[in-house]
């Protein structure tokens, strides 16, 4: 009867997890399925394509009209970068916001998470504004340049990802920075060599998340950046979509999952940092 009651109490478990299993994969694999469909379309198409051909993913490297190895390569380098300094900068912020004791500090952590509250997008207006001026006096800064581009990212990635490192910091033990310190470490020395290595995970997991987020942003990359050579992949990818009449939803699909790579590689390099915990670095050596 126990046996009985285990079995049936683990197969509904089990299938709730393939109700969602099934739900998450199938827009993966439909998008697949499309990428190998000659026809370009999306009428009538099936989860198994006839015809199969890898012609739109050839069609993906050789298009001379469509560069999109080369937005996927700006998509990387950008991700890259802003994750990078991301990382730095909020670390910065962040060991000073948990370990000084400064006034202003519980209202500045505040303030930066309040910002956070609206959306870059509600002011695409004013950062434009604001880019096109900055250009004037600094044009690898300006509008349609992938600097300009990064600084917004900064900015808008800068407060809650401060606040989520902030509380991280706050489990770290300060004992070990205070042994640091009697054996003759600088302040900084105690960040660099005892703190942020204890603190890899967070570091993994904000770097992940930022070069998501900024990978895959559209809105503030098509209205900052106007050319095609400039263009980032999910910018460069609408034209293939946005022609009610003429749109190519073979090569929008095959270029969509070149483009996820990048993003499922990242995600396989920092995974063992994503599972590792705070103590199995703090008891180490």
């Amino acid at each position: 009867m126990y046996r009985r009651h285990t079995f049936f109490r683990g197969l509904w478990r089990h299938a709730i997890m393939l109700v969602f299993l099934v739900f998450a994969l199938f827009p993966i694999l439909w998008v697949i399925s499309a990428s190998f469909n000659p026809a370009n379309t999306l009428v009538g198409q099936s989860l198994i394509p006839r015809n199969a051909s890898l012609a739109n993913y050839i069609e993906v490297f050789t298009s001379e009209q469509y560069p999109i190895a080369l937005w996927i390569k700006n998509s990387v380098v950008i991700g890259l970068i802003t994750s990078t300094l991301v990382v730095v900068m909020t670390s910065l912020a962040a060991y000073a916001f948990s370990r000084f004791r400064f006034k202003g500090r519980r209202e500045g952590l505040f303030a930066s998470l309040l910002v956070q509250v609206f959306p870059q997008m509600l002011a695409a207006v004013s950062i434009y504004l604001l880019i096109l001026s900055i250009g004037k006096l600094i044009p690898s800064l300006g509008i349609n340049t992938h600097a300009g581009l990064i600084m917004i990212y900064l900015g808008g990635a800068m407060g809650v990802n401060a606040w989520l490192m902030k509380g991280y910091f706050d489990t770290i033990p300060t004992s070990l920075e205070e042994s640091a310190m009697i054996d003759g470490a600088s302040p900084f020395q105690a960040y660099y060599m005892i703190i942020l290595p204890l603190a890899r995970p967070i570091l993994a997991v904000i770097f992940l998340l930022q070069f998501i987020g900024t990978y895959s942003e559209f809105i503030l990359a098509s209205v900052l950046i106007s050319s095609s050579d400039k263009y980032t992949l999910a910018v460069g990818l609408q034209l293939f979509i946005q022609d009610q009449y003429a749109s190519r939803w073979g090569v929008f699909a095959a270029a969509s999952v070149l483009g996820a790579l990048p993003i499922v590689l990242l995600f396989m390099f920092l995974q063992k940092y994503l599972v590792s915990g705070l103590t199995s670095g703090a008891v180490k050596g």
